[in-house]
């Protein structure tokens, strides 16, 4: 099998990354992945993460983008975003590298807590969210999309510099 590989993200990962995200949502009945109505900052994601004070990462396997991160920024916290993993590439650690990746750049501009949404279907995530040290779980928003999400809020307290 060949090697995974992590590298910052590029506005033209456009195509393999909307590809992961549709595997991915594919597998939970109602996702629905309305890129240019909902998500379009999966077309520019490199530069729609530098305008939010942060950073996108991109996995590869073979040419292929097989992980994705990416993290918002603002005052004390940064919000962890778009942690998506191939389904034939999973359970071999690569989301918590991704994870560890976003908690290292947070940590490093000295911001002390790092919080996500995540779908209440996403029981997988939620479970290495929580592995991970993240709490939450309780506190829900309701979306107005296509998909009728309910998501859950988590967040983590970094270790201080």
């Amino acid at each position: 099998m060949t090697q995974i590989t992590y590298r910052f993200a590029k506005d033209s990962d456009a195509d393999g990354l909307i590809a992961l995200v549709a595997q991915c949502y594919a597998e939970y009945e109602g996702c629905i992945l309305d890129v240019d109505g909902e998500e379009p900052q999966y077309r520019s994601i490199a530069s729609f993460f530098a305008d939010k004070g942060g950073l996108f990462w991109v996995a590869e396997q073979g040419g292929k983008i097989v992980g994705s991160v990416g993290f918002a920024s603002k005052k004390e916290t940064a919000e962890l975003k778009h942690l998506y993993v191939d389904s034939n590439v999973r359970r071999q650690g690569l989301a918590s590298s991704l994870c560890q990746l976003v908690e290292d750049a947070v940590h490093e501009r000295g911001l002390p807590t790092l919080y996500l949404w995540t779908d209440t279907r996403f029981e997988n995530a939620h479970r290495l969210y929580e592995k991970r040290g993240f709490v939450g779980g309780a506190v829900t928003r309701t979306l107005s999309d296509l998909s009728q999400s309910v998501e859950y809020y988590y967040e983590k307290a970094l270790r201080p510099s």
